[in-house]
């Protein structure tokens, strides 16, 4: 079978492998379609400090069962997760699941990018397989990881009713998260983005505003328009850029929160002023994947129609094209979402 992974800084290939085999407690999904993640490039340039599987958001059919899989038939339509915390460790104990020294070792086989791959029983025992709704299609399956991840953050902040919320980077997940907001009853919602194309699918899930960041105070005039001069409750920092993540502090209102959403540079700083976070009371709040319950939230609001997500993916390129897809990828002014298409789409 073909399987796409990397081949060295800067490379992707696809290549040829023996086809899984299930194991006891194990299942074999065939791929139908696979988002290409900001993390996944992130991993081509070699600014991830995780192991270097790629293809993390696959949906797809059920091909083999091992022996002791319960709750699950051949052909069932699936979202496979790839990571898995381990529930028993004190950092779980305290809910921080996606923080689990476990989470980030477990991994599908050989990864999304294959046209078939296997789920380990660790991953099958703790739910990470999910049947997707009929009205559910493959497009909004590989939505679902992400828009778990904004979900989780989420959960993490705790954030007022009727908030107010400025995303600044208006990427996949961007667009996501700021969708998310309004479905979970945002206020208002702002995001910032320097591609057009972006922009132009923000505004269609119904953000409120959105600007160009070149624009010189853009930012702060529709936030300061917006909330009287107040700042927002939550600004998302959905890109990687250290600056991005300073100007937010100064966006949030007394007592305000930052959500550090987006992966930063491996080794960058923040370069801000600490006695004026003190002062205002700002918290600033990383927050790092998705866990089974999100994911299943999230699929539940796609299924009754209170989130509308299928409409991202601007581009389905199948599984032998996979370097044409990690290019479109990060072309902004060109691709919103890439899916990747495997045998089952």
């Amino acid at each position: 079978m073909k399987f796409g992974h990397l081949a060295g800084p800067g490379q992707v290939l696809v290549t040829d492998r023996p086809e899984p085999t299930a194991g006891p407690g194990e299942v074999i999904v065939s791929l139908a379609a696979c988002g290409v993640c900001g993390t996944d490039l992130e991993k081509l340039r070699g600014n991830y400090r995780t192991v270097g599987v790629i293809g993390h958001e696959p949906v797809g059919r059920v091909t083999q069962l091992g022996e002791g899989v319960p709750e699950l038939a051949l052909g069932d339509r699936v979202f496979v997760h790839h990571h898995v915390p381990c529930y028993a460790c004190p950092v779980c104990a305290r809910g921080d699941y996606t923080f689990c020294a476990r989470y980030s070792q477990t991994n599908l086989d050989p990864g999304g990018f294959a046209e078939s791959f296997r789920v380990p029983a660790e991953n099958v025992g703790r739910k990470a397989i999910l049947p997707l709704a009929a009205n559910v299609d493959w497009e909004s399956g590989t939505l679902l990881e992400p828009a778990g991840c904004a979900l989780t953050a989420l959960r993490r902040l705790g954030l007022p009713e009727q908030a107010t919320a400025f995303v600044l980077g208006l990427g996949p997940v961007g667009i996501l998260y700021a969708r998310l907001l309004r479905s979970l009853g945002a206020k208002w919602v702002g995001g910032s983005e320097v591609a057009p194309l972006r922009r132009r699918a923000a505004e269609r899930g119904g953000i409120s505003t959105t600007v160009d960041p070149r624009e010189v105070g853009a930012v702060r005039a529709a936030i300061d328009h917006a909330t009287d001069g107040r700042g927002v409750d939550l600004a998302v920092v959905a890109t990687g850029h250290p600056d991005v993540l300073r100007d937010a502090t100064t966006f949030v209102r007394r007592g305000g929160t930052v959500n550090l959403f987006g992966l930063p540079e491996a080794g960058s700083r923040l370069d801000a002023d600490l006695q004026d976070l003190y002062l205002r009371g700002v918290r600033l709040v990383p927050s790092y994947a998705t866990t089974e319950p999100d994911i299943a939230e999230v699929h539940r609001r796609v299924a009754s129609g209170t989130l509308t997500i299928s409409d991202l993916v601007s581009h389905r390129i199948p599984l032998e094209r996979l370097e044409e897809a990690f290019r479109l990828a990060g072309q902004p002014d060109v691709a919103v979402k890439v899916a990747v298409t495997g045998p089952a789409f």
